[in-house]
């Protein structure tokens, strides 16, 4: 093989590459105005009359979850099955904050913490790698983190739509999930940093639940 042969090989190997990769961020781009959708449909629960429409708006994420499927599903078309990797940086970022969004209506459901198994049955998605296209740990606790700074500021907007028993009961979450962190060895950077977010989320939660022991609002319900 000439020189000339061998470049125009590798010229059509990179066109090919390419092409994947354009097709990858066409259904990821879709994906992240789905996100928008419900992240656009969970922000109202932060306002006034929100509190009384949670179930609603709950209700509502989870229909757009079914569009979220459907990208996810096509998505998988766009690469070979044992090429997840290859391609992850393209979608982490979408895929942390629809784990984000689906441990939030969770949350909003049953104040419970979700499994990443549940979040990726929400996303229609495997949790296990051999699987092919799954929810990464890493990736799941990211979308946890995400989560607990939007408790703290649920918690300071409650106080303001006088519901002043929520603080305390996202107290005692975020706290849990403190916890809970403090277990894992993380020495992936990015998640570490987040992580180090989490002390400034429980600390605001914190000085929230303070303010309403000391003005004798703060009640176990």
């Amino acid at each position: 093989m000439s020189v000339t042969e061998m470049f125009s090989s590798i010229q059509g190997s990179l066109s090919a590459d390419q092409d994947v990769r354009e097709d990858i961020r066409k259904v990821v781009q879709a994906l992240e105005q789905t996100g928008r959708e419900i992240l656009t449909v969970l922000q109202s629960v932060h306002q006034t009359a929100g509190f009384k429409e949670i179930p609603s708006k709950c209700e509502r994420a989870r229909e757009l979850f079914s569009t979220v499927r459907t990208q996810i599903a096509e998505l998988k078309t766009k690469f070979p099955t044992e090429q997840y990797y290859r391609f992850h940086e393209h979608w982490r970022f979408v895929l942390q904050r629809l784990a984000f969004l689906a441990t939030f209506v969770v949350y909003l459901e049953t104040e419970t913490l979700v499994v990443r198994e549940e979040v990726a049955k929400i996303l229609g998605i495997e949790v296990v790698r051999e699987k092919g296209f799954h929810l990464d740990v890493e990736d799941y606790l990211a979308g946890v983190l995400i989560m607990a700074s939007e408790l703290s500021r649920l918690a300071v907007n409650s106080v303001t739509a006088g519901d002043y028993t929520r603080p305390l009961r996202i107290s005692n979450f975020i706290n849990g999930l403190d916890s809970g962190f403090r277990l894992l060895n993380l020495k992936n950077d990015p998640l570490r940093k987040r992580y180090d977010g989490l002390k400034y989320d429980v600390k605001k939660i914190e000085e929230v639940v303070y303010d309403l022991s000391i003005r004798g609002l703060a009640k176990d319900p």
